[in-house]
């Protein structure tokens, strides 16, 4: 006989309980969930265009192992250590930290179980959903080439409406900014496979290990999705390319090993949800701004509540267009091996302004600058520019009833938020948002004027 005290019988059996948790159960319970991931990957791989990379689902933390002693990225260190006078160490860790900061966690359940079906339901609870322009191109696009959706930046909506609008194809990375780093959209966003950036950072030891995950991301075939503009468009109109990421993925890029293929993406909304924000913030001078967070909740809440009571009736139509797909390969070669990253973003913007839909809301907004006396004059108006659209390409994407039913569309919300008075004029403090959405179509128009945001004469 033993004889013991109670409490360290007690402490002994909780010990040895979680010992075989730890031993025996949790391999078990973990053997058991990845076996059940491993099958659900398998089945949405095998209805996927573009199944998803074994890249994106490695463990986490092998992957930050992976990105801080990548070659380049610990001669990155040496070389910051040397310039920054500090121990390699310390510049390892800020590495490390960085990578830690950087590398997503992606969930194919999180993505295709919630993410993909949430935003469907939201897209289509908040617009009429439309496909513009699809280039008959992108259906010869090599299987084996890693794929970049490089996108105008029109409003926040933009990474809900592509999440859906591609999932049959692939599931897509993102590029996501500062403002996503807040407990827990942070946690959500990373498991759908998004990657963080600091936009503005100038420190050369985050650029470096940044450009060298994109460059690994790209290589192994994962398809992102980018914005090159930086920001959302303060004035509507597709502007310049920022040349960061993309000359991540040029300076990366072997051509003897997988092709990278840029597809253009224009998007386009009757309503964007930031317009006041961003047309003030253009008029102040300066990109960034800060979003008032309890009139954003109230209105949220408000809209959601007239969602689920039927009563809403949507914010007209957004619409997305595909454009011609630029092998980074065949682009290279065409340019005599000579650094292409400028001259390749200026041609992806081009092409994202070529299939930018031109939709109601903006067609009526760029006719009301002839200033029609009446809704007759209005709509002569429209159809002159509607002939001018298509004379240029331009991608319509209107209702099927034709330009009347345009210009209920267009003027209606319109006159229900007070952009436009009765008299078919802009009201005083609403020019700059009635200009804002007229941009799209001045540049359809004139996509090479440097303002394209005004009528052309």
């Amino acid at each position: 006989m033993v004889e013991v005290p109670l409490w360290l019988l007690v402490l002994i059996l909780l010990l040895s309980a979680v010992a075989a948790l730890d031993r025996i159960l949790a391999p078990s319970v973990r053997w058991f969930f990845r076996r059940r991931m491993e099958r659900a990957v398998a089945a949405l791989n095998a209805r996927l265009e573009r199944p998803i990379e074994p890249f994106r689902l490695a463990q986490r933390q092998d992957m930050i192992l992976r990105l801080a002693y990548d070659p380049k990225v610990t001669a990155a260190v040496a070389d910051y250590a040397e310039e920054a006078g500090i121990p390699p160490q310390v510049a390892f860790e800020q590495a490390r930290g960085f990578a830690r900061e950087i590398v997503p966690a992606f969930s194919a359940t999180m993505y295709f179980g919630f993410a993909v079906h949430a935003a469907r339901w939201l897209s289509r609870r908040l617009y009429r959903v439309r496909i513009g322009k699809v280039d008959a191109e992108l259906a010869h696009i090599d299987r084996a080439a890693t794929v970049v959706f490089v996108m105008n930046h029109r409003s926040n909506m933009d990474y809900v409406l592509v999440t859906w609008l591609i999932a049959d194809r692939s599931a897509i990375s993102y590029a996501v900014g500062e403002w996503a780093r807040v407990w827990p959209l942070s946690r959500l966003i990373r498991g759908m496979g998004a990657y963080f950036i600091r936009r503005k950072s100038r420190n050369t030891l985050y650029r470096r290990v940044l450009a060298r995950y994109v460059q690994m991301a790209a290589a192994e075939g994962v398809a992102q999705a980018i914005f090159p503009e930086g920001g959302l468009s303060l004035d509507g109109r597709v502007g310049a390319a920022k040349l960061g990421l993309l000359s991540y993925i040029v300076s990366g890029f072997d051509p003897a090993g997988r092709d990278i293929v840029f597809v253009p993406v224009g998007l386009a909304y009757d309503r964007v949800l930031e317009d006041r924000l961003l047309t003030e913030a253009a008029d102040k001078g300066e990109r960034r701004f800060r979003a008032p967070i309890g009139p954003i909740l109230w209105f949220a809440i408000w809209r959601l509540g007239s969602i689920l009571r039927g009563r809403f009736p949507g914010f007209g139509t957004a619409a997305a267009g595909f454009g011609a797909p630029v092998s980074l390969r065949a682009f290279i070669a065409s340019h005599g091996g000579a650094d292409v990253t400028e001259a390749l973003g200026t041609r992806l913007m081009a092409e994202i302004t070529r299939v930018v839909p031109v939709l109601p809301v903006p067609l009526v907004a760029a006719a009301l600058a002839a200033a029609p006396g009446d809704r007759v004059a209005l709509l002569a108006e429209m159809r002159r520019l509607v002939d001018l659209l298509r004379a240029s390409g331009a991608v319509l994407k209107l209702p099927p009833q034709g330009v009347e039913q345009a210009l209920d569309e267009g003027l209606t919300p319109l006159l229900r938020r007070g952009i436009v008075t009765a008299d078919l004029r802009a009201s005083a403090e609403s020019a700059a948002v009635l200009a804002f959405y007229a941009a799209p179509v001045w540049q359809a128009l004139h996509p090479e004027a440097e303002n394209a945001a005004m009528p052309q004469t």
